[in-house]
């Protein structure tokens, strides 16, 4: 018994001096210029690899401004060499105080940490009396007027207060529940944000 012979015909690429390559088959010529174009598509570059993020210690605009002696934007503040930088958030649920907020944004940002540093001296011929502190609060805008600096600065034990720059920030939300026994007038929470500047 013997099988039918299969006639397979396999295109092949025929080359020409003054011509386009062509692709021959046994029904059609197909120039090259006529080819689909996924056909003549290069594959694609290879995808980049990851870059990790590069970590500056400041940024420029902040380096400057400690140099100058005015980070937060007041020429008269001496300048200050920053060792770290403590960050925290303050909520007043009940009884609408944005100030009570700030104040504990600012112990949240100092609570957790020690520096030993200065007193034990560590930093050659600097002593524990000549650290500085720069203090930025983000507030809610329309409460800003009612923030007590004062009430602000006396959350810190130590360190010399340079300047407190308030700037936009924090937010106004519904606590859920309205407690006049607290003090409540309305439902909202005040929340602030604090960043503290430590240095010399």
């Amino acid at each position: 018994m013997s099988l039918p012979l299969v006639h397979a015909s396999l295109p092949c690429l025929s080359f020409h001096p003054s011509r386009s390559p062509i692709i021959r088959s046994h029904t059609q010529f197909f120039p090259r210029s006529s080819l689909p174009h996924s056909s003549l598509r290069s594959p694609p570059p290879p995808s980049p690899r990851f870059r990790r993020p590069t970590i500056r210690a400041a940024s420029a605009a902040r380096s400057e401004l400690m140099a100058d002696g005015a980070s937060t934007g007041s020429s008269s503040s001496p300048a200050m060499k920053l060792l770290f930088v403590e960050m925290g958030v303050g909520y007043d649920q009940h009884g609408q105080d944005v100030t009570a907020a700030a104040m504990r944004a600012c112990r949240d940002a100092i609570s957790s940490n020690s520096i030993p540093a200065f007193r034990r001296g560590s930093i050659p011929g600097v002593s524990f009396e000549q650290m500085k502190l720069l203090i930025k609060l983000g507030v809610p805008h329309s409460l800003q007027q009612s923030l007590d600096i004062e009430r602000v600065k006396s959350v810190f034990p130590y360190g010399r207060i340079l300047d407190v720059e308030v700037v936009d920030g924090g937010l106004i939300c519904s606590s859920g529940v309205l407690v006049e026994e607290m003090g409540d007038k309305t439902d909202e929470c005040y929340i602030v944000n604090a960043a503290v500047y430590v240095g010399y």
